[in-house]
Formats: structure tokens, C-alpha cells, sequence
């Protein structure tokens, strides 16, 4: 069967406004949603690729199709609705979000609730309606760091193309390692968990010394392998070379992708690299890290066993790291890459054009 396909003729002037709707960031959302619906569909986009690329189900696509054929773009508007007057309107709530959006209050460096109330003349609950209406968060910051790599465009491609297209009969492995573990040990027992309270440790702490770990994901099946060392040299790497030369089958390339540690360079390794030519590099642009998969596995060991662990020496914390190896290697699950190297750029070309016009 095929896809149903629902022709839609837009006008010049509807068109317009559609594409003001669509490209609004602090206007309503919902008809931003719904004129994105009908742009794709003028252009010949059918019902189930609408909605797979909106993330929305085929009945509401077919719903907001209907009404913008019936009554044009103001079938796009929702319905008069029986019940309780609103008292909010459209204009105080444009007004939250711009204000949210491009100012900040005098006394702080981002809106709360109880001040963006005070000076929007709405309760402190019909802001926090808006905002998760509308997704916004001003108490949460995150991070974000632009590749200067001038090769950035060509090695992101490589990585994605190993990703999404392995070659056959080869391993692709994402190797890094995670340097300078620190063997930190609470001074006071930890007091558990308990109904109504959560579990409570001190904030000062022993410590025990270092570790680093060297690991190589298998982006096929998910498994890890890895080992500890002192250090993190060329010494180090090398023997880590050698421990992953015995666990692959001889027959068999092996792509390793690897950041631009000075480690991952050095002129020993390059000499073993040279004498066994099944090994072929791929280096991650600088500052991109977060193209090796190997590097959320190893968020995923923070999360689950370092942050919040109590390691009493060296050998206690190594010892929990394969521990946590072995049970995760029992049932691994490899990650997902989904994102082409174009959909990347698209991404950061947008990115770099709101850091453009940003006020800031």
C-alpha cells in the first residue's frame, strides 16, 4: 500500500505567512508546528514522511491538512473551546517568552519564576506553565565547543562513513583512554538512602592515587575491552597495541578511531603501526571528541561506578572498573549512530548562526 499523498496548493501570500510562522522562535510553537506541516506538504512530501520527519503521527498531519484546505491558514488556529474564559492571553504570553528569550532581570543572571512573575503580572505557576509549554529552562546552562580543526569536514566525514558503513571482514574500534582516575575514599562512612531522604556523604574525601584506563569499543557488538595502567605514555599505549593485537583474530583490518593525543602519535607507535599493516587510524578533529563512541561509554562508567564510588586505594578502584567491565561485557549493547556527517554540519551551521546574532 502505497503512502497517501494529500496535494495542497499554497498561495504566494499564505505561503508567506507560513514561513513567518514556521521560522518563529519566540511566537507560538504549536503554529509553527502545524505551518511546517503544510510547507512540506506543498512540496509534494507525503503523509508518512511528514510525520517521521516531525516527529508526529499520520492522523494529526491528515487533521491539520483538512483544516488548512477547509478554512486556509486560519484553520490553523484552535478552536474556541467551552469552559473557563482564559486569563492569559496570547500577547502576555508572546511578551513571557521574548522577555525570557532576549533580556535578563537587574539582579541576576537569568529568569526565575518568582521574578519573571513580579514583573509579567501572572502568578509564579502561569510562568512555569509557559515555559515547560514551550521548553523553556533558564535555570539550566550547558556547554558547547566549535571544532577549529581546518580539516574538521573531512575526518568528521570519515568517522560517520565507519560509523554508518563499516567495511567488511574488519573491526572498527573506538579507542581513548581515561586518564588520572582519582581513588577517592570519603572520610566518614556513607549514610544510606532512606524513606523521605536520600543518601548523604561528606564532602571532604581521602585519596588514594591514580589510574588510567585504556579502552577500545566495539562499535559492532558493544563489548569494551580495557585495562588499567600507572600512567598514560607512549608505553602505556603501546603495551595496550599489544593486548589488543592478541585478543583480534590475525585474519582480520582493524580501523581505530583515536583523538589527537600526542600519545596516539609518537614515533614508537608509529613504528609498531608500520610493521603491522592491518591497523588503519582515524583521528577524531581536535576539539570533537565527542565523535568517538568510546567517550559515552565512559560517561556511562562515571555515572554508574566512579562518581559516587568510595575506593579505599588503587587497588580497590581498579579492581571495581573490571568488575563493572565484566558485567557490562556480559550483555553489552552497542550505541546507535544515527547522524550523517551533512545532517552534523547542518547542525553546527545553525549553531554558528545563532552564536552570530547573539546579543552577547
Amino acid at each position: 500500500m502505497k503512502p497517501r499523498r494529500t496535494r495542497v496548493v499554497v498561495g504566494a501570500p499564505s505561503r508567506q505567512l507560513l514561513a513567518q510562522w514556521a521560522r518563529t522562535r519566540s511566537g507560538r510553537q504549536d503554529l509553527a508546528f502545524r505551518a511546517d506541516i503544510i510547507l512540506a506538504a506543498a512540496e509534494g512530501v507525503n503523509d508518512a514522511q511528514i510525520a517521521r520527519r516531525l516527529r508526529t503521527t499520520r492522523p494529526t498531519v491528515a487533521k491539520w491538512l483538512s483544516r488548512f484546505r477547509a478554512r486556509g491558514p486560519e484553520g490553523l488556529h484552535d478552536e474556541v473551546r467551552s469552559g473557563r474564559p482564559r486569563t492569559v492571553q496570547d500577547q502576555q504570553v508572546a511578551e513571557i517568552i521574548t522577555r525570557t528569550l532576549h533580556t535578563t532581570p537587574a539582579d541576576a543572571t537569568h529568569w526565575s519564576t518568582r521574578s519573571m512573575s513580579g514583573t509579567g503580572g501572572v502568578s509564579r505557576e502561569t510562568v512555569r506553565r509557559i515555559w515547560r509549554a514551550f521548553g523553556l529552562q533558564p535555570h539550566r546552562t550547558d556547554t558547547f565547543k566549535l571544532s577549529t580543526d581546518p580539516l574538521f569536514v573531512e575526518k568528521a566525514r570519515d568517522i560517520c562513513g565507519l560509523y554508518l558503513n563499516p567495511p567488511d571482514k574488519a573491526l572498527v574500534l573506538c579507542v581513548d583512554e581515561k586518564s588520572q582516575i582519582q581513588a577517592l575514599d570519603r572520610t566518614q562512612p556513607l549514610l544510606p538512602m532512606r524513606l523521605g531522604q536520600p543518601e548523604r556523604r561528606t564532602h571532604d574525601y581521602r585519596r588514594h592515587g591514580i589510574t588510567s584506563l585504556f579502552a577500545a569499543l566495539d562499535i559492532a557488538t558493544g563489548t569494551v575491552l580495557g585495562h588499567c595502567y600507572p600512567r598514560h605514555r607512549h608505553q602505556e599505549f603501546l603495551k595496550f597495541l599489544r593486548l589488543m593485537d592478541r585478543q583480534v583474530p590475525s585474519a582480520w583490518a582493524v580501523h581505530l578511531v583515536l583523538d589527537n593525543y600526542g600519545t596516539h602519535k609518537h614515533p614508537r607507535v608509529r613504528g609498531w603501526l608500520a610493521r603491522h599493516p592491518r591497523y588503519h587510524l582515524h583521528f577524531t578533529p581536535t576539539g570533537a571528541s565527542w565523535l568517538n563512541q568510546v567517550e559515552r561509554w565512559f560517561a556511562l562508567l562515571t555515572h554508574k561506578q566512579i562518581r559516587r564510588g568510595s575506593f579505599t586505594s588503587v587497588r580497590d578502584l581498579i579492581g571495581k572498573i573490571k568488575r563493572y567491565l565484566d558485567v557490562y561485557n556480559h550483555n553489552p549493547r552497542p550505541f546507535v549512530w544515527t547522524k550523517s556527517a551533512d545532517e552534523i554540519f547542518a547542525t553546527i551551521y545553525a549553531m554558528c548562526k545563532d552564536v552570530s546574532v547573539s546579543p552577547h
